[in-house]
């Protein structure tokens, strides 16, 4: 998450001053994989064979969220949510054979793929252009959990006559779950099974290495409201030569946590042309915020605002006790951005965990779950078990 910043800023020292070698990425990479690096959601489910609807959704705020489904009509729906700087891409990324999304829909899911707002595939408003109204990007993960996510449940029970369904939900994902199940606990009635891999709420021991960069981008950009690494071709720096590739790799070590064995270095421009996806600046001060606080607790805006929004000169806490639908917590030693010791912490104020599984792997990462080349034996499989045993017998 946060070494996202250096490694950009390297990369574009590198798209202008390093040494490439022509045509490194076409040689090094398979034709496929560098396809795959170019195609949308609609590109690679169309690729593998697989059916793709795009569906819009209008949040209480007027923002336009777009979701993809895997249709299996009347088959049980389940709603998988994305983390910081990715989208509903990184449930497909990994293809038929690896991917949770498609090994979902392979088994007779109804999968819908939610995107938070600001993401590549949400960058629309009823009133605001993101393109040049500072308005648009006046919000932080707490709206995304606040409006975001249960719009998006409220849409997938309308469209498919369910009244619950199963959500799995990953870093960023699991944060916003956690905003919307405690500040609306109604929606904890709507969801038969929460899987959370890589939980993200208390922060207190995180341990990214280049946190410091990240606090003085912060210091440096004060009050300002803006996107923040929007999906861009700046991916391609990366692959210009050998020494560039391993830079990039290097940081993105950093940022996940280094995990070889589990990285699938074959398909790397496929992982890397769709991450990061956008967000805003304000959703990486929240989380810093948690870090210094060592809480779970809403946007700290100054003692002054937050007198006028909280009626406290200091921000709530998420009254994670009101999270009563059931959650299972999947996460591992070796993540620089959910720290174990946080999650153990998290565990202990949920009044519902039905599974709180600590990876015995020591080298997964942020990311092994999703992307992980063994992730669907190790992890896949028991959590789609483990949903079954919380599905209601009928609709």
């Amino acid at each position: 998450m946060f070494n996202l910043i250096a490694w950009s800023y390297s990369l574009y020292i590198m798209f202008f001053f390093s040494v490439a070698i022509a045509g490194y990425m076409e040689d090094k990479y398979s034709a496929s994989v560098i396809e795959d690096s170019s195609l949308d959601m609609l590109g690679l489910t169309r690729k593998y064979g697989y059916p793709l609807e795009s569906h819009y959704v209008t949040t209480e705020d007027k923002y336009i969220l777009r979701m993809f489904r895997l249709p299996r009509p009347n088959a049980r729906p389940i709603f998988l949510m994305h983390g910081l700087l990715d989208s509903s891409i990184t449930w497909v990324l990994s293809g038929p054979w690896g991917a949770l999304g498609y090994y979902l829909y392979d088994l007779g899911y109804d999968v819908w793929m939610g995107n938070a707002r600001g993401n590549f595939y949400s960058r629309n408003h009823s009133h605001y252009n993101p393109d040049n109204d500072k308005s648009f990007w006046r919000f932080s993960w707490h709206e995304i959990g606040f409006y975001d996510v249960p719009a998006s449940i409220d849409y997938v029970l309308n469209k498919t006559g369910y009244d619950k369904m199963a959500y799995f939900g990953h870093s960023q994902g699991t944060t916003s779950f956690f905003v919307m199940a405690s500040m609306r606990p109604e929606y904890n009635k709507k969801i038969t099974l929460m899987s959370a891999l890589a939980p993200v709420s208390y922060m207190k021991n995180v341990n990214a290495p280049l946190l410091p960069i990240m606090r003085n981008l912060m210091a440096i950009s004060g009050n300002t409201i803006t996107e923040f690494l929007p999906r861009s071709e700046l991916w391609r720096a990366c692959f210009r030569s050998k020494m560039t590739e391993d830079t990039c790799f290097d940081y993105m070590f950093q940022l996940l946590g280094k995990d070889p064995k589990m990285w699938n270095a074959t398909m790397a421009p496929v992982y890397m042309s769709h991450l990061p996806s956008g967000c805003n600046l304000k959703q990486f001060k929240h989380y810093v915020q948690l870090i210094d606080s060592g809480r779970f607790c809403q946007y700290d805006y100054g003692s002054t605002e937050n007198l006028k929004r909280y009626n406290s000169s200091h921000p709530r806490d998420y009254p994670i006790k009101k999270i009563t639908a059931p959650v299972a917590l999947y996460y591992t030693s070796n993540d620089n951005l959910s720290g174990f010791k946080d999650v153990i912490h998290l565990s202990k104020e949920l009044p519902n965990v039905v599974e709180n599984c600590l990876y015995p792997y020591k080298k997964w990462n942020h990311m092994t779950m999703v992307w992980g080349l063994e992730a669907r034996e190790l992890t896949h499989k028991h959590m789609v078990e483990l949903m079954k045993k919380y599905e209601p017998q009928s609709m």
